[in-house]
């Protein structure tokens, strides 16, 4: 029987770049001739990406503050997204994980139900947003999915560690690049103007949400000893603050008068603006204690710039040290200084590093193969 798919995602396009990482999902499923369709939100644009059917169940799911409102929203358009694509004859439903909730275990008890398959995607093994970590809820869902797919051996391995008896049916599929959806712009001057930066300074870039694993705290630091030597770099910060609250960056900016040397823009960035930021910057730099994988460092590479990143197993999947990008030592504010001091002293050839780094996500990180690697992983249910 052939494999119809059904992507079922509320998120969408509400406060990131999940829609890209969607689209080229089904992208990369389309070109090894899978059958896709896309459910989410009204807000998530049409990909009009051909023989793909597209649907809006969820509506404008996050247009209200109130939990319950939002609540109802959401249940009506799992449902209505579910009974639709089983009466469209989808057997396989595919849904994105960022944290694990008795929500995500009844909807995968209502597929199989209808005697469908369940895939799940891992972006984040145990959630950011709740810290409170439910084993025996975490071991319900993957002992009821028929398929796991993480981005890379890390997540995989932490995975086991909570149900070492799923270890059959997970597949490591790489997060892809978001190539097919930007546009390159190289004109730094032009990018700086429109953001009002200084054309002469090197810009540093710490883009994406504010949460504390993110390391802002550990950069901070680190920052307010580097422009002691090269007092010609700004830090131009892009993202808004977890629960809206800066207040504890806020501090640090204080304490080492630092105002003068940041370019605070601590709200959402829009889709349309983000090229800019990326544009604008010399160097992007992902200081994180803790994360899975990383759709920054990913869009980072995709925009030709070079990363600095921390030392993480997810991370270090990708980036090799002088090679392809840089590494520091997480949670180490001497490391990150020293790697920092020795980037803006042109110790490394950032122009090699860059090429490097641009072939690989090209190559490594095309939907294409991705797909194919995801085709197969549905081939083995």
């Amino acid at each position: 029987m052939k494999k119809k798919v059904a992507i079922i995602d509320s998120l969408g396009a509400h406060g990131s770049s999940h829609h890209f990482y969607l689209f080229g999902q089904i992208r990369g499923l389309v070109d090894n001739e899978v059958s896709v369709s896309l459910y989410t939100n009204s807000i998530t644009p049409n990909p009009n990406i051909k023989s793909v059917c597209f649907y809006q169940f969820f509506g404008n799911l996050f247009s209200s503050k109130f939990l319950l409102i939002r609540g109802v929203k959401y249940v009506f358009g799992l449902l209505t997204s579910i009974f639709h694509a089983r009466y469209s004859g989808c057997n396989i439903f595919h849904f994105h994980l960022f944290e694990s909730n008795f929500v995500v275990l009844l909807k995968i008890m209502l597929v199989k139900l209808l005697f469908a398959k369940v895939v799940l995607t891992i972006h984040d093994v145990v959630s950011f947003a709740n810290t409170k970590n439910n084993i025996f809820l975490n071991n319900q869902i993957y002992k009821f999915a028929d398929l796991i797919l993480t981005h890379n051996l890390f997540s995989t391995k932490e995975i086991l560690k909570i149900s070492p008896l799923v270890k059959g049916k997970i597949f490591i599929i790489p997060h892809g690049n978001y190539i097919p959806f930007i546009t390159v712009d190289n004109d730094q001057a032009k990018a700086r103007d429109f953001l009002d930066i200084d054309r002469s300074k090197k810009v540093l870039l710490f883009f994406g949400m504010i949460k504390k694993v993110k390391g802002l705290d550990l950069l901070l630091n680190a920052f307010s000893r580097i422009i002691k030597r090269h007092s010609d770099i700004v830090l131009l910060i892009a993202g808004k603050s977890w629960k809206n609250d800066f207040s504890y960056y806020k501090k640090i900016i204080d304490k080492y008068n630092l105002s003068q040397h940041i370019i605070l823009h601590n709200n959402f960035i829009s889709h349309n603006d983000v090229k800019y930021y990326y544009s604008a910057a010399d160097l992007v730099v992902l200081p994180y204690k803790k994360i899975y994988q990383s759709g920054v460092l990913m869009m980072t590479l995709s925009y030709q710039k070079p990363a600095l990143v921390s030392d993480l197993d997810p991370l270090n999947e990708i980036i090799e040290d002088g090679i392809n990008g840089f590494v520091f030592k997480s949670d180490d504010e001497d490391s990150l200084f020293n790697k920092l001091d020795n980037i803006f002293s042109e110790k490394y050839d950032v122009e090699q590093i860059n090429l490097n780094a641009n072939l690989k996500i090209k190559n490594e990180f095309d939907w294409t193969n991705i797909g194919r690697l995801t085709k197969k992983a549905y081939q083995s249910l």
